[in-house]
């Protein structure tokens, strides 16, 4: 009886297994280890030499560990093409055929997923995408390294149809998406690069225009990086032109509130009218902007609430910003003293105690003024500025009243309750005599009727 010969994928298979128990493995190995030491010395010189720390900010490339980024799989990789290279002139290999897929898919899944992180890090369709590109690059992998790849490819692209003139297959289906998610992921790279280059230590103004530039960046090089896709994948770009022509019907009618909130985003960090940081009060929420993004502006108040108002809006309506021209922001409290009380003590008391914060500044100084006669005393106003409203007003006015009522009880001085005046007549009793005073109770009495 003949004996059938395997599969090619199976002897391929079979042939780097046998490979595996002969002694030149060993020397594979430890060339492997030794491009493993060398990466090592590499990557963590290179985080010597940009002074980069585990507690600075995650980068892509460097990570926050020495194997935590892009870098050292890619250092990797590279040496281990090197050594291979130089071995195939000596030995058989067999580890370093499995070595460099493994390598291969290391660094696709590494970059792949740091660029999502860092480009959308707050995005919870992150996660579920890290684990697809973990799961189909490990199983690409393992398709390479059996030699199952050019057979599953081979039945991929029998499976196809036609489109207009052209001929499409699953093949050059999966191989387009994978083209378009490799660009897309290098230009999010390059726009995350330029973005964290440009948004390093700037603030106020600066910060705002280097925001406005970062976000047309990151459109131009997202839309550039798509066309390139799809010319590679062989899409004629000719063919879109009927797509962008409906685009344009839908954004004049269904989408302009959106087009309109993105052409404002730009609007407002081009021209500065409100800036990351700055206090503002708007549709009667205020607070501080903390992002402006494309589509809306990050409002957040100083109890933790936070708005998300379209850009739009401010744009076509009013809008008060507490701290465009001046971060200064004006405070006051009021506080009642007994008409018998010295007016002159009571006003030094009052701006003594609006300095017990170090949060009020001292330039300008702290005003107290005398706002109004009230129905119970004196009403004083004391008003003070601060630079850091975002920090809270309610525990600063709370700590201002406080130093108040200690200074007040220290010097006697009276915060009156409120009093009122009854007119009181008995029920058997004719009207009061005119010019008679009427009986005065004091506040707090107990005015129940007599049986």
């Amino acid at each position: 009886m003949v004996k059938t010969p395997p599969p090619p994928a199976l002897a391929q298979l079979e042939h780097l297994l046998r490979s595996f128990f002969h002694p030149t493995v060993l020397i594979e190995l430890a060339a492997l280890a030794l491009c493993v030491g060398l990466a090592w010395l590499a990557v963590t010189a290179l985080r010597r030499a940009f002074h980069y720390t585990d507690d600075a900010r995650p980068s892509i490339l460097l990570g926050r560990k020495v194997v935590d980024g892009a870098l050292f799989p890619i250092v990797l990789l590279g040496l281990g093409y090197v050594a291979r290279a130089l071995l195939r002139e000596w030995i058989s290999l067999a580890a370093f055929e499995i070595v460099i897929p493994v390598l291969i898919a290391l660094v696709a899944i590494r970059v792949g997923v740091k660029v999502l992180q860092a480009a959308f890090p707050n995005s919870p369709w992150v996660r579920p995408m890290e684990r697809t590109i973990s799961w189909l690059a490990w199983f690409i992998m393992v398709l390479w390294v059996t030699g199952l790849l050019p057979r599953v490819l081979q039945e991929l692209d029998e499976i196809s149809w036609k489109v207009g003139g052209s001929r499409m297959s699953v093949r050059t289906l999966l191989e387009g998406v994978l083209t378009t998610g490799a660009v897309l992921l290098v230009t999010l790279w390059i726009s995350s690069a330029i973005e964290a280059r440009l948004l390093r230590s700037a603030t106020g103004s600066v910060l705002s225009v280097r925001k406005a530039l970062s976000n047309a960046l990151r459109a131009l090089l997202l839309f550039l990086g798509l066309v390139l896709a799809l010319s590679a994948v062989g899409i004629d770009l000719t063919a879109l032109s009927v797509f962008g022509g409906a685009l344009g019907v839908g954004i004049g009618f269904g989408l302009q509130k959106l087009a309109a909130n993105y052409v404002s985003g730009f609007v407002i960090l081009a021209e500065r009218s409100v800036r990351i940081g700055d206090n503002v009060r708007i549709d009667g929420f205020e607070g501080r902007i903390t992002d402006i993004a494309g589509r809306y502006t990050l409002i957040r108040s100083a109890v933790g609430r936070e708005s998300i108002v379209p850009n739009e809006m401010l744009i076509t309506q009013r809008v008060e910003n507490l701290s465009l021209a001046d971060p200064r922001v004006w405070h006051s409290t009021v506080v009642s003293v007994g008409y018998e009380s010295d007016v002159e003590l009571v006003m030094r008391l009052l701006g003594e105690a609006a300095l017990v914060s170090p949060r009020v500044l001292r330039d300008p100084a702290p005003s107290v003024a005398l706002s109004a006669f009230g129905a119970d005393g004196l009403e004083f106003t004391i008003g003070f500025w601060i630079v850091d409203p975002e920090n809270g007003v309610l525990n600063l006015r709370s700590e201002i009243n406080l130093a108040v009522l200690r200074a007040l009880r220290a010097h006697n001085i009276d915060i009156p309750y409120p009093q009122r005046v009854l007119h009181w007549q008995p029920a058997d009793a004719g009207a009061p005599v005119a010019g008679e005073p009427a009986t005065q109770l004091p506040a707090g009495a107990d005015y129940g009727r007599a049986a």
